[in-house]
C-alpha cells in the first residue's frame, strides 16, 4: 500500500517526519452559515452540514486530494506528494473546487428536505480559496493527537484568499503560483494584486472561472474586458478604468469585482495615490 494511504487509512500508524514540498492547498467555507444556524434547529443544521461536507470530501477526494481537517463549517484538503505527481496537484485542485461549486445545485435541491423548510429554504453558497508552494507536511501535533498535515505560508495564503471572496463577491480565488501551474487548462481572470497581513510582497490573485472550453461567451467576454479595465486602473486613468470597469457591467450586471474597483475609483478620485502608488491593495482583513 503506498505511503499516502497508509498516512490516511491507519490512524496511529507511522509518523513521518517533516519534509519541505511544493503542494497546494484549500480552503472551504459555507457562505452564510450563521444566519443559516439562527433559522434551523440544531438537528436540522446538522443535517445540513454532514451533506454539505460529503458533498465537499466526494469532490475531494474524486481528484485525488486529502481532506485534512474540518473546521467549523469549512473545508481544508491538500494535494500534491505522495498522493499525486508535482505535475498535476494545482490542476486537480481547480477541478475540485469546480466540482465542489457544481455540488451546490445537489444541496440546494436536497435542502427542504434536510431543513423541513418547504418554503423559502435558507440560501447556500461556498467561498474557495486555492494557493499553490512550499509547505512543511509531516506527523504534527502533541503526543496523544496527531495527524499528517501541512503548515506554512501558502497554507495562510490559501485561507486569506478564501476570505478574500467576501471582499470581491467572487466564489473561487487562486494564487498566482496556482494560475501559473494550471495553464491554458483553466479559464481565469486576475482580479487584483494584494498585500495580505503577515506578508512583505504582493499577491497577483485570480479568479477561476471555469475549464477551457466550458466557460460561456459571457464570462469570457467579461474577462477580456475586465483585463482592459485592471490595465487603465493600474495606470491612473481614472476615467477610462470607470468606464472600462462600468463595460463590464454591462455584461455581467453583478459582477462584484467591477463594482469594488467602481467604488475604489471614486475614492482614489477625491485622493489621488502619487506617482509611487504601484496599484497593490492592502487587505486587512484575515
Amino acid at each position: 500500500m503506498p505511503l499516502g494511504h497508509q498516512l490516511i487509512l491507519q490512524p496511529g500508524g507511522r509518523e513521518v517526519q517533516g519534509l519541505r514540498r511544493v503542494m497546494t492547498v484549500t480552503f472551504t467555507d459555507m457562505a452564510g452559515s450563521t444566519s443559516m444556524g439562527e433559522q434551523l434547529t440544531p438537528s436540522a443544521m446538522v443535517n445540513v452540514l454532514n451533506r454539505y461536507f460529503s458533498l465537499k470530501a466526494d469532490a475531494v477526494q474524486h481528484h485525488r486530494g486529502v481532506v485534512n481537517k474540518f473546521i467549523g463549517d469549512g473545508v481544508m484538503a491538500f494535494w500534491g506528494p505522495p498522493f499525486t505527481t508535482e505535475q498535476e496537484h494545482a490542476r486537480l485542485a481547480c477541478r475540485s473546487a469546480m466540482d465542489q461549486l457544481k455540488s451546490l445545485e445537489t444541496l440546494r435541491a436536497i435542502l427542504p428536505e434536510l431543513t423541513g423548510l418547504r418554503k423559502d429554504p435558507p440560501q447556500v453558497n461556498i467561498r474557495i480559496g486555492i494557493s499553490t508552494g512550499d509547505v512543511v507536511v509531516g506527523t504534527i501535533g502533541s503526543e496523544n493527537a496527531k495527524s499528517y498535515t501541512v503548515i506554512g505560508d501558502t497554507v495562510n495564503l490559501g485561507s486569506r484568499l478564501e476570505s478574500a471572496n467576501r471582499i470581491y463577491g467572487t466564489c473561487i480565488l487562486i494564487s498566482e503560483s496556482t494560475w501559473a501551474q494550471v495553464g491554458s487548462e483553466m479559464v481565469t481572470r486576475e482580479i487584483d494584486s494584494l498585500l495580505v497581513n503577515g506578508k512583505t510582497e504582493p499577491a497577483r490573485v485570480f479568479e477561476l472561472l471555469g475549464v477551457e472550453g466550458e466557460v460561456p461567451d459571457k464570462t469570457l467576454r467579461l474577462r477580456d474586458q475586465y483585463s482592459a479595465a485592471l490595465s487603465a486602473y493600474r495606470s491612473q486613468d481614472w476615467a477610462q478604468a470607470e468606464k472600462a470597469f462600468q463595460a463590464c457591467l454591462d455584461v455581467i450586471p453583478n459582477d462584484g469585482p467591477a463594482q469594488v474597483f467602481l467604488s475604489r475609483i471614486c475614492r482614489l478620485h477625491e485622493q489621488p495615490p502619487g506617482d509611487s502608488w504601484n496599484g497593490v491593495w492592502h487587505l486587512e482583513s484575515k
